[in-house]
């Protein structure tokens, strides 16, 4: 595995609608991997490996992070966010951002609470319940020059690199630059198949699975099958019935979330694959939160779709953690499934 190549994905900014940097990162991976190579209107790169009447089958993978637009800017010179992505307040205190205007080098932030030092709280104020539109940027910059050099709309990302623990990494982003990672593995891995196959980087996840749904009207596939993170909810403060899945124990075949039922018969055959290769796997239910594959189910008569996952723990925060192992298991059962797919019989 390519773990430098999972570190670069992590650290490229790309907030929903703002991906042009990732764009240009996948395209420069997957062209050597593609017969064809395009960006669609959404900004989606679609690579293809013709077949010419073959069962067509999507692999999809979101190149969005969860991030921040600037709203305002105040008389002041600090910046007030519009998110982009569901975050939960309670972990951003203390952080770092950095802005990225249309033009020039990333300017470092402090991500900082609308309240007072904690010298001068009240008892009363000291358990209120943060919200995330009650946190500003502080450039350390004149108002003049932040006016001068961050304009409305310019995104803004978590200031924090990929760190490589050795059984796992450590990032900003895992969720979802490991799924592309996947995807660009398993295309190496591959040498041949009997499918027409369609490699999907997709945009705007994070903010309703929109690149997915316009991407799969036009692919128009057989079989659709997305690439994302899951809970791995294995960690203290959580029961075990709640897990999810658990981290280090083989990647997830999705059975069900809340964008989507998995097709029966494709959840089968990748278990069957999985079972038979000694792939390390385990079965998921994620009971609320989406994928790319919910979007791309429903598109157009619908298609036989499912999600493959990375058990990730702390997902949505700057410390997302995946084991190498699971993130392993998923390019290899990936890999051997599209190498077989063609002969999988979906039917009901």
């Amino acid at each position: 595995m390519n773990w430098t190549l999972l570190k670069q994905l992590c650290e490229t900014p790309a907030v929903p609608g703002r991906e042009d940097l990732m764009r240009s990162l996948v395209k420069e991976r997957m062209a050597p991997l593609v017969d064809d190579l395009r960006v669609d209107a959404m900004g989606n790169v679609i690579g293809v490996r013709r077949k010419q009447g073959a069962r067509k089958v999507m692999v999809a993978a979101h190149m969005d992070e969860i991030g921040f637009y600037v709203r305002f800017i105040d008389e002041k010179g600090f910046l007030r966010l519009q998110p982009v992505g569901g975050f939960d307040a309670r972990q951003l205190f203390a952080q770092r951002v950095l802005v990225h205007p249309r033009e020039g080098a990333a300017l470092p932030g402090v991500l900082t609470y609308t309240t007072k030092p904690t010298h001068l709280l009240k008892p009363e104020e000291r358990n209120k319940a943060p919200e995330v539109d009650q946190f500003f940027v502080d450039l350390g910059m004149s108002a003049e020059a932040v006016k001068g050099a961050v304009r409305i709309g310019d995104m803004v990302t978590m200031d924090r690199p990929c760190a490589d623990f050795g059984d796992v990494m450590v990032s900003k982003a895992i969720d979802n630059r490991v799924g592309v990672f996947v995807l660009l593995q398993a295309l190496e891995q591959l040498t041949s198949q009997e499918i027409e196959l369609y490699a999907v980087a997709t945009v705007q996840e994070e903010v309703g699975l929109r690149g997915a749904g316009t991407s799969a009207f036009d692919v128009d596939p057989d079989v659709s099958i997305a690439l994302d993170t899951t809970l791995a909810c294995d960690y203290p403060g959580n029961q075990d019935a709640d897990a999810v899945t658990r981290m280090g124990q083989g990647v997830a075949i999705k059975i069900m979330d809340g964008s989507l039922i998995c097709h029966p018969r494709l959840v089968d055959h990748f278990r069957s694959i999985a079972e038979r290769d000694g792939i390390a796997h385990q079965m998921e239910i994620l009971p609320r939160g989406g994928t790319d594959a919910g979007a791309m189910q429903r598109s157009r008569g619908g298609n036989v779709s499912m999600t493959l996952s990375v058990p990730t723990r702390y997902i949505h925060t700057v410390n997302e953690m995946a084991a190498k192992s699971d993130i392993e298991a998923a390019v290899k059962l990936l890999a051997t499934y599209l190498a077989e797919a063609h002969n999988g019989a979906y039917a009901l």
